[in-house]
């Protein structure tokens, strides 16, 4: 399931054209029929006085637990709505796949927000629609659970689909509630969030949100040159510290891959692949950084990184005129060896005291694994609470605070 992209229907510009005026019509036409209003606009909606994109909080956080009003974690009730070049949203699949939950939770790739103006859809599936649901947009499912939704929405999305509604879309902590909500029915005993540790875990992963994770959004968003230095500096700040960290650690937290690392893969690869088209300058490409290329070509050996990362670029001719100077993207893009590239030569293996083995394991009970997920302060109603430079760590990011306490038995 391909993600949509505009520019790979036809390489001739008026075919082009005609072709996007076609879906157009036919998404308005489905709009009108499912009462679909137009997706908001972030530059519009999610900028503040100074210019600084500050992202919307995500709707849907009720957590999976056993207090009242809590989700239950129930097998084949639950579907992932995720979007092939939304960082975001290969998280929870990275994470389901690594426990072996895919026969337990569903997913669906979304055709991104680029066909018409309503955002995510299913234009490559059969009548355009989700198979499970019926939907052509992925915001019906917003509309179901939450009537007069007027924000985004994005993926990823946990969907009910007994019910049609949307029950999560807290991508700060819709891992966590995978790895354990839903431990019960782990085909593995592969351990991504240690108990004794997370605290340490989310507290790192609250700091690598604004200065990672969604830095590139701050650049890219951003309507002042205030926003954008300030997010500039956050990110490369951030990837000083967490070069230095990895220097001396295999992986964020030590031997061992953690729900942290899945955060900060995905960020890298889009980072390294696209991102950086958009935002202007860049003081580095991620592969100028020694330790941090080494980690992520340490990961993407590992075939659930690989399956989530996508090299995905149109096969453009490009017809150089005076006057016309083609872009990256469609100059040389499709040409990169990326496979070649992304090779690993083991090295990073030596800083490891179990170097074959990169995952945790652990035989807890499925019931002391269940702790009550901390909720993220990213979530705050209030715009002031959620200003990106409103964040605390108490520990160095440089420094591994949990170095040598990941161990296997």
């Amino acid at each position: 399931m391909a993600e949509f992209n505009a520019c790979g229907l036809n390489n001739s510009p008026q075919k082009k054209e005609e072709e996007l005026q076609r879906i157009n019509e036919l998404y308005k036409k489905y709009a009108e029929e499912r009462g679909v209003r137009i997706r908001p606009n972030e530059t519009l909606n999610e900028i503040d006085d100074r210019g600084v994109f500050v992202r919307q909080a995500n709707s849907f956080i009720t957590p999976f637990g056993n207090k009242k009003g809590d989700f239950e974690a129930l097998p084949n009730r639950y579907k992932i709505y995720w979007a092939h070049g939304c960082h975001w949203s290969n998280r929870p699949v990275i994470v389901r796949d690594i426990l072996g939950l895919e026969d337990v939770i569903s997913d669906i790739a979304t055709t991104g927000a680029g066909a018409g103006d309503y955002g995510h859809t299913f234009y490559d599936q059969e009548n355009h629609q989700d198979p499970s649901t019926g939907a052509y947009f992925l915001s019906e499912f917003y509309e179901n659970a939450k009537p007069g939704f007027n924000g985004r929405a994005t993926t990823p999305t946990l969907v009910d689909i007994v019910t049609k509604k949307a029950v999560n879309n807290d991508y700060h902590r819709l891992s966590n509630y995978i790895e354990v909500q839903f431990r019960k029915y782990q085909k593995t005993d592969i351990d991504l969030y240690p108990v004794k540790y997370r605290k340490e875990i989310d507290e790192f992963n609250d700091w690598l949100f604004p200065t990672i994770n969604n830095a590139h959004y701050r650049m890219h968003f951003g309507l002042s040159w205030v926003s954008y230095d300030e997010a500039y500096n956050d990110f490369f700040e951030a990837l000083d510290k967490l070069e230095e960290r990895l220097e001396t650690n295999r992986f964020l937290f030590g031997d061992y891959i953690t729900d942290s690392d899945v955060r900060f893969y995905v960020t890298l690869v889009r980072w390294e692949t696209k991102y950086y088209h958009n935002v202007g300058p860049l003081k580095k490409r991620i592969a100028e950084y020694k330790n941090i290329w080494g980690y992520v070509k340490d990961l993407f050996s590992i075939p659930v990184f690989k399956k989530y990362t996508f090299f995905e670029f149109p096969k453009l001719t490009f017809k150089g005129v005076r006057g016309y100077n083609g872009s990256f993207a469609e100059r040389i893009a499709s040409q990169v060896p990326y496979e070649e590239l992304w090779k690993t030569d083991g090295s990073r293996k030596k800083l490891s005291s179990d170097p074959e083995n990169v995952y945790l394991h652990t035989n807890i009970s499925y019931e002391d694994y269940q702790t009550e997920i901390s909720v993220s302060k990213w979530n705050n109603p209030s715009q002031d609470v959620r200003q990106p430079r409103n964040v605390s760590i108490s520990v160095d990011p440089s420094i591994n605070p949990l170095k040598g306490l990941l161990k296997n038995n």
